[in-house]
């Protein structure tokens, strides 16, 4: 195990280095546009993307906008990109694998965050923790199962790269179906915690000014979305030191009333419910508040949507989760040149990843991976978020310590649901699932009321549900 230590640069070699990447989830509006995006300016790694979706339509398209972008006098990447109807064929012989699927639709997350609603149970989020969460990882765990049997069939020494949340049962599924996969999860929600230490320091530190995010270096710990930092240095310069003089210069915290942030956009963070547990526990939240609020009681026990708003967020409603006209609108403008692709700096790190995994230098940043005991207390084998480095062919995690015994306690709890919603998943057990489910702690409500919301989430998702068997459970009570 390692230490942290200073970011290492990639070291290019002076030729392109080939390599393929199978995209699972090829049609995606988002994901797959930064992914063309930053292997267009990626000088020293070249190959070819082959983008698989059960939307094949839409990957087809992305294909189309990849060779056109890469067309551009102003690319500097040598990719090429095809569509392939086959999960098979796009991950034959891949040297690179990314997932970041949605898959079952959209409309899945309709149910994920009404329904409970209809209890009393709010949620911001809905896609690590809470009911939605919950029932999210039991959709996801068979599509999991799949992705890695088929890496393991198909490309057994590929670095599997996830996106699809939940973050950590998707990469710990992968796992538990081929120990021997190599796969990790990445996750942005720590660059924002980077951002917010970037300003303390130009803001507290004389000679610090123009602060990049990457200039600082953070120790996380914990379980993805539910991230913590104990140290932050700028250069030499302890960044952490200055939290209780942020705390001070924002409190105090929580004075809005509902509907102050009723003109804001439903993604605003004020990093007040971050602030607020370090205030608490004496450890930052590492994580959007929106993610964080998710995995504790209090925040969210709440009698109107509108009362969420006195912690600087909002609650996401369904219809914002399922309204993407603007995605597949922005393609078209793409294709029928009524819109230029911009290349713009990502702050998205996967190619930065691949290079060095490449032998192209080394790189050191934040990832979901297996615990060896880069984190004391939470057990081994489960999913944690922590720094590493990449070199080579090789991930090391990097020593993180401990969390204080509070927080070590509500981390491992969420450790706990998501072991237990993972082995339900592969015994197809819906009476295991409900014991997580009922463990979650925003599930506030009365066991009977929890069993039969659990029971009507499945019931209304029936059909993605084929790998559990529905009769043999709590379905039935």
């Amino acid at each position: 195990m390692y230490q942290l230590s200073e970011q290492a640069e990639p070291v290019p070699s002076g030729s392109s280095r080939t390599i393929d990447i199978g995209y699972i989830g090829g049609g995606s509006q988002g994901w797959a546009h930064t992914l063309i995006n930053d292997l267009a300016q990626c000088p020293d790694l070249a190959g070819s993307v082959t983008l698989y979706d059960v939307n094949y339509e839409m990957a087809s398209k992305n294909a189309l906008l990849g060779n056109r972008v890469m067309d551009r006098e102003e690319a500097a990447g040598d990719w090429s990109f095809e569509a392939t109807r086959s999960m098979d064929k796009a991950l034959d012989g891949a040297d690179f694998v990314i997932c970041s699927i949605q898959d079952p639709p959209g409309e899945t997350f309709v149910h994920d965050i009404d329904v409970p609603q209809e209890y009393g149970i709010y949620q911001t989020v809905a896609d690590t923790v809470g009911p939605g969460g919950a029932i999210r990882a039991l959709r996801a765990i068979p599509q999991y199962r799949d992705i890695a049997a088929t890496v393991r069939e198909r490309c057994p020494d590929a670095w599997v790269i996830n996106y699809t949340n939940p973050m950590t049962v998707c990469t710990r599924a992968l796992y538990e179906e081929f120990p021997d996969i190599n796969a990790i999860g990445l996750c942005h929600e720590v660059f924002k915690t980077q951002e917010l230490f970037a300003d303390m320091a130009e803001r507290y530190i004389d000679e610090a000014e123009d602060v990049a995010r990457d200039e600082v270096r953070v120790n996380v710990k914990g379980v993805n979305h539910f991230t913590w930092v104990d140290e932050a240095r700028w250069r030499d310069r302890d960044v952490f030191q200055y939290l209780d003089e942020e705390l001070d210069r924002r409190k105090p915290l929580f004075d809005r009333e509902s509907g102050d942030l009723d003109a804001e956009s439903y993604w605003v963070n004020n990093e007040e419910v971050a602030l607020d547990l370090y205030d608490r526990f004496g450890v930052l939240g590492a994580a959007g508040d929106r993610h964080l609020v998710e995995f504790v009681p209090w925040y969210l026990s709440i009698d109107e949507p509108a009362e969420i708003q006195r912690y600087g967020i909002r609650l996401t409603p369904s219809s914002a989760r399922v309204s993407d006209d603007e995605g597949p609108d922005e393609m078209e403008r793409y294709l029928e040149g009524d819109a230029a692709f911009e290349f713009r700096e990502s702050g998205e790190e996967a190619v930065d990843i691949m290079r060095a995994l490449s032998g192209e230098g080394t790189f050191v940043t934040h990832l979901n991976y297996p615990n060896e005991g880069q984190v004391d207390g939470l057990p081994e084998g489960a999913v944690v978020e922590t720094n590493a480095l990449l070199s080579g062919d090789d991930v090391t995690p990097l020593c993180a310590g401990g969390l204080p015994d509070e927080v070590e306690s509500m981390v491992q709890t969420h450790v706990t649901n998501q072991e237990t919603l993972v082995r339900a998943g592969f015994e197809g057990d819906l009476d295991l699932a409900f014991q997580a489910f009922l463990n979650e702690p925003l599930v506030t409500v009365s066991r009977d009321e929890a069993q039969e919301l659990f029971a009507k989430l499945v019931e209304l998702e029936r059909e993605y549900f084929t790998d559990y068997d529905l009769d043999a459970s709590v379905l039935r009570a």
